[in-house]
Formats: structure tokens, C-alpha cells, sequence
């Protein structure tokens, strides 16, 4: 297979209100962003997927396949140095906070992973994003191909402040964490893009959905979203949806202005619909000394656990007694259950007339005057 010539082409600029389109190299045009400028980064680069001959169904009908130039390269060498080059450029342009998304096949995945922990990334997840209407393997040799990989990774070991929106996750998701497994299927119908003959824009166009996920987990309205390949445009199209500010970059002409059509006829939600939710993380320190001050639990009643079994007392100074021992919430919760160490928010609970209550739902009545006061 012959290598792709990838010489910088010049770069031309689309900017409007909701980002920034960058016709040219993807490393030349990463290389001239601002350094510490984006937040977060998708990456859906070339699969290299060494395809030597066409690939046919058993009626011998052709498979529209990704057969184009920008996926070839002649060894997993210059697969190799392409990916590096790319990275270390996109790791430039990224903020000591943001992360990085990268998706890939079996193909080319596991290259690129070593590559991101040999450039000092540090993996957080990967994800697999499993394919409810995957292509068949028509010769039937292999099992069918009904996943990709993504890779979430941080800048480094110590990066901090890094975004996850997990309360709004789990929330979104019958209050259960969110796993790293996700069911969706493969771009189809009225969301694919064709030409004018009706044959796909481009062969490997990803679901809004998937993208839907990945900036809803991992950004916030008004945060930088940076796609170096930039394709059909999905990332963008989402992005101006979900209120977040996108930079695209694409080496080819046609999909680029397909990309500008389709994210030029995209309406942003409304800033109610989208706006970040609140975070434990971020929200107000609450002391459980203030919850009994504010007469919210009085002093000498009886706080239990969840199924009733352990009690200890509450004291005036905002103390819990276990027997003979006092200590905070915390404390008395970890040596009640000989533990080492104790969430006592959600851990008491707090009897009323309808059941036992955590008393974390008291220090929220206190967190939403101070947001009230505050707003």
C-alpha cells in the first residue's frame, strides 16, 4: 500500500459565532493554535485499516468501505510518527485541564495508547462504545466488528480540575453511575449526509449521540472543543447544540463545506435546557454544627443509620455521642461500623413523619438559601 503524501497544504478560516473551521494539515494548523487554549480535545483520526483488496459480500456485491488516501500509510512506522506528531500538537493546544477523547478500532487503538502514555497522558477511561447495527463480517472468518474503543485521557498524572459532569450523569441515568459501555447505534437514516447522488459524504460520519455523550460527560456550555479531524462536522454540529464554542480542522475541501452547511443549519438549545448542573464538589461548605444551630436537628436527638441499627446522640457544639465516645459525624459514623473512614452526610439519618431522612437532605435546605442569597 503506498503511502498518502501528507505535505501541510495552505489553510484557509471559517469563523462564526459558535467556532471556527480551519481548512488544512491537521498538525500545521494545531501547531499554530494558542498554546493552553482548549478544553477539551475529540479526535477521530485515520483507523489505518490496511485494507489490500475489495472487500466483497458473498453475492459478490462490493462493500462501500473506507478505502480513502487520508487512511493509508505505508508501514506502522509512519502510522506511528503521523500519531505522535498529532498528539504532542493537540497536547499543546490544550489547558492544563482539559482532556482528551480518541477514538479507534482494533486497528489502530492500541497503537495509539502507548503512544499517549509514551507523551505523558494519563489515561482515565477507556469506553466502548458497543454498536446495536454493526456491519457483518461477510466472509464470515471473523466475529463481527460491533465496537470501537475510546480512550479519555488527561494531560498528565497530576492534572487536576479536570471536568466530569457526574452528578448530571448519574442523574440522566436513573440515578446510577455512569459505565463505560455505550449502546448506540451506527449513523443512519436522515442524520447520514449524502450528495447529490445519494452516496454517504463521508464513510465514517459518527452518531451525534456518541458525541452527545462524550461533551455532556466531559465540558461545559462556553468551553473550547477542539476536533482535529474534523470530517462530516459532528462534533461541531453538537457542540453549537449543547452551547459549547468548537474548532474544526479538515484537510479536504468537500467534507469541510458539508461540515459548515450542516453545523450552519443547527439550532442551540436553550440555555435552560443546557446549563451545567450543580456539583457537590463545588457547592458550599455546610458544617453539621450549622444544621443544628439553624434548628434543623435539635440537640439531643437520636440520628440512625439506614436500617435503624446503630443511634448515636446529637450534641449542641454539632457532635455526635456513640456511648462514651464524641466525635463529628464523620468519625462516630467510620467507628460505628469499624470502618475506616465514614460519608456521615449520607450516612445518619434522621427520623420524621415519614420515614427515616438523610441528613444530607438538611445540609441541602441550608446550600439553597446560600444559593438563593447569592443569586
Amino acid at each position: 500500500m503506498s503511502q498518502v503524501v501528507r505535505a501541510p497544504a495552505p489553510s484557509a478560516s471559517i469563523q462564526n459565532a459558535s467556532g471556527q473551521l480551519i481548512i488544512g494539515d491537521c498538525i500545521a494548523a494545531l501547531s499554530d493554535l494558542p498554546p493552553a487554549s482548549v478544553d477539551l480535545v475529540f479526535a477521530d483520526p485515520p483507523y489505518n485499516l490496511q485494507l489490500q483488496n475489495e472487500l466483497q459480500r458473498p453475492d459478490l456485491s462490493v462493500v462501500d468501505a473506507v478505502d480513502d488516501a487520508w487512511d493509508q500509510f505505508e508501514s506502522f512506522e509512519a502510522y506511528d510518527n503521523f500519531t505522535r506528531a498529532w498528539l504532542l500538537a493537540a497536547r499543546r493546544a490544550m489547558k492544563p485541564s482539559a482532556t482528551l477523547w480518541v477514538i479507534g478500532s482494533y486497528h489502530n487503538i492500541f497503537r495509539v495508547g502507548t503512544i499517549l502514555q509514551d507523551l505523558g497522558f494519563w489515561i482515565l477511561n477507556d469506553v466502548v462504545w458497543r454498536k446495536t447495527n454493526p456491519m457483518p463480517n461477510f466472509r464470515g472468518r471473523r466475529f463481527t466488528n460491533a465496537h470501537e474503543t475510546m480512550i479519555w485521557a488527561a494531560r498528565g498524572p497530576d492534572a487536576k480540575g479536570y471536568t466530569f459532569n457526574y452528578e448530571a450523569l448519574k442523574g440522566g441515568n436513573e440515578d446510577l453511575q455512569l459505565r463505560s459501555d455505550w449502546l448506540f447505534p451506527i449513523c443512519t437514516g436522515e442524520e447520514r449526509l449524502k450528495d447529490e447522488d445519494g452516496r454517504k459524504v463521508h464513510p465514517t460520519q459518527k452518531p451525534e449521540a456518541l458525541l452527545s455523550r462524550v461533551l455532556l460527560s466531559a465540558s461545559k456550555p462556553g468551553d473550547v472543543v477542539l476536533d482535529p479531524f474534523f470530517g462530516s462536522g459532528t462534533t461541531g454540529a453538537v457542540a453549537k447544540r449543547l452551547g459549547r464554542r468548537w474548532i474544526g480542522i479538515e484537510r479536504d475541501r468537500t467534507y469541510a463545506a458539508a461540515a459548515q452547511a450542516r453545523i450552519d443549519a443547527v439550532e442551540p438549545l436553550p440555555e435552560g435546557a443546557i446549563a451545567a448542573a450543580p456539583s457537590k464538589r463545588e457547592a458550599p461548605r455546610v458544617a453539621f454544627a450549622e444544621v443544628v444551630t439553624r434548628g434543623l436537628v435539635q440537640p439531643g436527638a437520636m440520628l440512625r443509620d439506614a436500617k435503624g441499627r446503630i443511634e448515636a446522640m446529637v450534641r449542641a457544639d454539632g457532635t455526635l455521642a456513640w456511648g462514651s465516645v464524641v466525635g463529628s459525624i464523620h468519625r462516630i459514623g467510620a467507628l460505628a461500623q469499624d470502618a475506616q473512614a465514614c460519608n456521615g452526610w449520607t450516612f445518619w439519618h434522621v427520623k420524621t413523619d415519614k420515614g427515616l431522612k438523610p441528613i444530607d437532605e438538611l445540609r441541602a435546605v441550608i446550600r439553597r438559601e446560600l444559593a438563593h442569597a447569592g443569586a
